[in-house]
């Protein structure tokens, strides 16, 4: 029985991207598997504002990742087209990480920096992530962001998981309340007894030594999810 889950387990972690969804430009938005299928389930969102992509290299890092307590969903990016762009917004003018239900705050225009759309999940990006997220339910989802250079948390199972995360990555948690119309946010009220944080890089790219710290502190956010 052990052989199979270990095979299962390589097989999951070398399966290929999946096409869950597009940008409003018909970008294509995936996500890949690795680790340990039985592992905590673990998702990482590399890039949600387009111009705060520094977090795609431990998202190519982790797909190296085989065995190990974490059971890893990798998405690059939930925005494509402002990726394309260098924009913070989609393609539309909207932040991502306004978009979302809970606490959503209209007013504003497009490409405001904060505008959080017409409506909640106005923008086909973050309705597919919000489906993702249902449809495999993480223990743990982490968000990279830029340029805070810290660890924003909140909730018991959020500050257990951040606090892992900040000591692996030699990083500060900041114990704060997720601002309206967030992902965090989002999954703090629908998903009661899992983890969202958010994982705010400092300016610029990271190092080889940073990458495989982060790295190390998804792996161990994930062992502190249980």
């Amino acid at each position: 029985m052990r052989a199979l889950l270990a095979i299962v387990a390589l097989l999951t972690a070398l399966a290929p991207a999946q096409r869950i969804g597009h940008s409003s430009q018909g970008r294509p938005i995936v996500v890949e598997r690795a680790g340990n299928a039985s592992g905590a389930r673990v998702l990482v969102v590399g890039c949600i504002h387009g111009n705060e992509c520094a977090g795609l290299p431990v998202i190519r890092a982790l797909r190296r990742v085989r065995g190990g307590d974490a059971d890893l969903w990798l998405v690059p990016t939930i925005n494509p087209d402002g990726h394309a762009r260098d924009t913070r917004q989609d393609a539309r003018g909207v932040d991502l990480n306004r978009n979302w239900s809970s606490g959503w705050h209209g007013g504003g225009r497009p490409f405001d920096t904060y505008y959080g759309g017409s409506r909640p999940f106005s923008e086909i990006e973050t309705r597919v992530a919000r489906n993702l997220i249902r449809r495999i339910h993480p223990q743990v989802t982490i968000w990279f962001h830029q340029h805070m250079n810290l660890i924003w948390a909140n909730g018991s199972p959020g500050l257990r998981v951040g606090r892992a995360y900040a000591r692996t990555a030699h990083m500060r948690l900041y114990h704060h309340a997720s601002l309206p119309g967030t992902s965090t946010l989002w999954q703090d009220r629908h998903l009661r007894g899992t983890a969202a944080i958010t994982v705010e890089l400092p300016a610029g790219s990271l190092s080889a030594a940073a990458v495989r710290r982060h790295v190390r502190a998804v792996l161990s956010a994930a062992r502190s999810s249980g």
